[in-house]
């Protein structure tokens, strides 16, 4: 199969099941050096997401363990696409944290939000959440890294929040610094992700371990089909 042949059957593949938008880019930084990531973009529900008010809902955890799932599973078949044609891959995992030295983060094994950007799928707002210019936050990524020569994207250029603030308000933990994403910012100059994850473990345990607030996906204008 040629490598154009490959790209469509990957894209056919992903979004016959259920992803919205799939990118290709060439990186520095792919484990075990495999240097092309295909990052694709699962949508979310509008109507589970709207339930939000407060806090998360029984229904948002589910979803949101439910689509991470579906998005594992649409990596590993790419994979084994790519993988019958004699390539090789790595799928990161939709939500996994990676202890280092034994220390718990709130990293995983590469940054899905950094991939999305670079294949072209949209940008990171004040929340760090990634922005997508159709679905805005309401949505979750998955990557996988391989070395078969893929068509890269161009990085999108759209600014997605300006002089909104909406998140940085809302955000019961006030976790959000309203700092605008740019390159070479680092995720702690925008976000307390320890305050925010403190602050979802005292509140919404009840709800199911590892539950994310929602809040802020919620109150984004973007979640609007774009601006």
């Amino acid at each position: 199969m040629s490598l154009e042949n490959i790209s469509q059957q990957l894209e056919k593949l992903l979004k016959s099941g259920g992803a919205c938008d799939v990118g290709f880019a060439r990186v520095e930084d792919g484990p075990a050096g495999l240097p092309y990531a295909l990052s694709i973009v699962l949508p979310l529900s509008d109507a589970v997401i709207e339930e939000i008010e407060n806090g998360p809902t029984y229904t948002y955890f589910h979803h949101y363990r439910t689509v991470n799932a579906a998005i594992d599973r649409l990596l590993l078949q790419a994979g084994l696409l790519l993988q019958q044609e004699g390539f090789r891959y790595i799928p990161i995992a939709a939500s996994q944290s990676n202890p280092v030295g034994g220390e718990r983060t709130h990293e995983g094994r590469y940054s899905h939000k950094k991939a999305a950007v670079l294949a072209g799928l949209g940008r990171v707002g004040k929340s760090t959440l990634f922005i997508h210019p159709v679905h805005g936050p309401r949505v979750r990524l998955g990557t996988l890294f391989t070395d078969c020569p893929l068509p890269v994207s161009a990085p999108s250029t759209f600014s997605a929040c300006q002089e909104c603030d909406l998140c940085v308000k809302a955000c019961p933990a006030q976790a959000i610094k309203g700092v605008e994403w740019g390159e070479g910012i680092s995720r702690e100059e925008m976000f307390d992700a320890e305050g925010c994850n403190a602050y979802m473990r005292q509140h919404f345990m009840k709800i199911g371990r590892g539950a994310v607030c929602g809040i802020c996906v919620r109150v984004c204008p973007y979640s609007q089909h774009g601006k």
